[in-house]
């Protein structure tokens, strides 16, 4: 049984617990659409600013989470060099729990004591007195308190929840059970209710006390040293007065040392505060602390269009760490998002995204910030190559071992595969590889034994070519749709004399009528689908992924593989990827990376290799991801 107050009251009502807000809009509401006559500042007011102040302090959160998510900024004065995994984000998904709390007994107490519905707007004496009131009682008693929840019954039973994520974000700062929060509203509420009942309180001292409580609780929690070194230099005494990032991480390694809410005089006074508070802030803020650490492996990636660009870490981890999928709350951002993207054209270079750990070796995402689109405009290819070949420059001078291609920056009219940029820099030492290899292999090992007839579109590309050779060699009928009789004849004779006859051209995609297996490598209308037979499955490696038109078929994914189980700080899924789940062409270059084969992987795909790379991933864990129903996932 949990201990007395240590679970929600709403911990199992899931989006539903949001009704608890309904006390504080419905008040509102009713006085707007009865329009009575009262003065503003009565209780609907101040049920207004409530819903405002928790609007603001839900922006503040967000905000920081996603500074400390952009790496592009962080990475070099990031104090925990760990990855945020899923685990952790489903941990801390409740973290506003704390908000709709105070917020319902902020509306009570506003309804209890009337004159805090009669508040000023200003009042200069109030803020001296709530800073007063803050540093005489507020911060003692949170250290006090704080230090208490250190003992081993308060500890294992309520505290070690909050110590219980491995990095801490700002979304980790709200993520405390309630008897904690009960005992934090309390240690908020005294500066506010006793300047207020003292005479001296104001809107602007609600508003500007608890933002600024929620920003300093945010700041220690970022895991990013932002506070200068330079600033406790020239001003000593600041050392005493406010908190960092650092201070707040050595707490959590070293639980009995830094228990202050936000002063650490109160450390020193309680000869709690650790020794290595300022040398490590030093360190840290100088940027002398992080050593570079050089990657292992880098995927490198773009953007799909304009909606999931905010599929990112640092636009909503929360949304990030979840399949893509349209979301109506995007809409309303697709205006700026599309703005930004625009910029980006302009100014950006690749940046970081994402890392993770993979038995020692650090494996990195870099974003070429192009969206498909404009992957298919003539005159934005030379700067788009031109992006790739610096990011495989940059990658090769910092010692980078294998960068992978994705989809549209390896595409065959664009680079060659990526051919281009090693035959231009022959001494490349990095490792480019497209990842088509296991591309070709997940496709092909999705298609269930007994098939005798396929259907190829986009049959000419790499990839086509690639699945072609094998099948015929595998005596399956491949009918290989495309116009151009010269490029199908050489496709031809690169098969076995034997097996060439098991190549067919067809022109039409009424040719296909009657086969139950399409393997779609360029994208079709839903008319073009109309002419597969009831129960077709389309497998396909087309980006972005045809629409799901027949009810009466059924449709794959891209092809992906999942991670192995032990990978360390997976935090965001790749597109529309599950969780743990990355695009083959991003596997095919981690087990180029395990393997450390020392070739180029550019260009076509050698056949001869597919069952090589197949096994090669196996062999490390990773595991396929079956979306053909009629294939056995084991």
């Amino acid at each position: 049984m949990d201990a007395p107050l240590s679970s929600w009251p709403w911990e199992n009502f899931g989006v539903f617990k949001y009704v608890f807000y309904g006390p504080v809009v419905g008040k509102v509401l009713y006085e707007m659409m009865n329009q009575e006559e009262h003065s503003k500042l009565n209780l609907s007011w101040w049920c207004l600013n409530l819903i405002i102040l928790c609007g603001l302090r839900i922006v503040l959160h967000v905000l920081w989470s996603s500074y400390s998510n952009m790496l592009f900024l962080t990475r070099d004065r990031k104090i925990l060099q760990q990855g945020v995994d899923f685990n952790q984000i489903d941990k801390e998904w409740n973290w506003d729990n704390f908000l709709i709390l105070q917020t319902l007994v902020a509306f009570i107490v506003c309804y209890i004591f009337p004159f805090l519905q009669h508040l000023p707007i200003w009042n200069l004496k109030g803020l001296a007195l709530a800073l007063i009131l803050h540093v005489g009682v507020s911060e003692p008693l949170y250290y006090w308190v704080h230090k208490k929840f250190h003992g081993d019954y308060l500890f294992k039973n309520y505290h070690s929840l909050h110590h219980s994520s491995p990095v801490p974000t700002p979304l980790t700062a709200g993520n405390a059970t309630f008897l904690e929060h009960i005992i934090l509203m309390v240690v908020i509420g005294i500066p506010i209710i006793g300047t207020s009942m003292m005479g001296y309180g104001s809107t602007s001292l609600v508003f500007g006390y608890v933002l600024i409580f929620d920003y300093l609780r945010c700041l220690g929690h970022c895991n990013v040293e932002i506070v200068p070194h330079k600033w406790f230099e020239a001003l000593p005494f600041l050392k005493y007065v406010l908190y960092t990032p650092t201070y707040q991480h050595l707490h959590r390694t070293d639980k009995d040392t830094n228990f202050c809410l936000f002063m650490p005089l109160f450390d020193a006074l309680g000869n709690t505060l650790n020794t290595k508070s300022w040398t490590l802030h030093k360190t840290l803020s100088s940027g002398s602390g992080n050593e570079a650490r050089v990657p292992d492996f880098v995927f490198l990636a773009h953007m799909v269009d304009i909606s999931s660009a905010m599929h990112v870490p640092f636009v909503l981890r929360s949304t990030s760490s979840l399949p893509y999928t349209t979301r109506l709350f995007f809409i309303p951002c697709l205006p700026f998002t599309f703005m930004v993207v625009m910029v980006m054209w302009l100014r950006s270079k690749t940046f970081l995204l994402s890392f993770y750990n993979l038995r020692g070796r650090l494996h990195q995402t870099w974003v070429v910030p192009r969206c498909g689109f404009q992957y298919f405009l003539p005159f934005a290819t030379n700067g788009i190559n031109k992006l790739i070949e610096q990011s495989i420059l940059r990658a090769d001078k910092m010692g980078v071992k294998v960068i992978s291609l994705a989809a549209l920056n390896k595409n065959e009219s664009l680079n060659g595969g990526g051919k281009l940029f090693v035959d231009k820099h022959p001494n490349l030492r990095v490792r480019v590889v497209h990842g088509n290899t296991l591309t070709a292999a997940v496709i092909l090992n999705e298609i269930p034994q007994g098939v005798n007839e396929v259907f190829l579109t986009g049959a000419t590309s790499k990839l086509g070519r690639a699945i072609a050779l094998y099948l015929c060699q595998k005596k399956v009928r491949v009918l290989m749709l495309t116009i151009s009789t010269d490029r199908f004849h050489k496709i031809q004779k690169e098969a076995p004399l034997e097996f060439q006859s098991y190549l067919v051209q067809v022109t039409k995609y009424q040719a296909a009528q009657n086969c139950k297996t399409w393997i779609v490598g360029k994208w079709i209308t839903p008319r073009e689908q109309s002419w597969a037979p009831k129960g077709t499955h389309f497998h396909q490696f087309v980006v972005p992924p045809i629409l799901s038109f027949r009810r009466d078929c059924t449709y794959g994914e891209l092809a992906a593989m999942r991670l192995p189980e032990d990978v360390e700080g997976l935090g965001c899924c790749e597109y529309t990827m599950e969780r743990g789940v990355v695009h083959a062409c991003h596997a095919g270059g981690v087990v180029h990376s395990l393997e450390g084969w020392s070739h180029h992987e550019v260009g076509a795909i050698d056949v001869k290799r597919i069952d090589l790379v197949w096994q090669a991933a196996l062999k490390h864990g990773l595991k396929p991801v079956t979306t053909c129903p009629h294939t056995k996932t084991d």
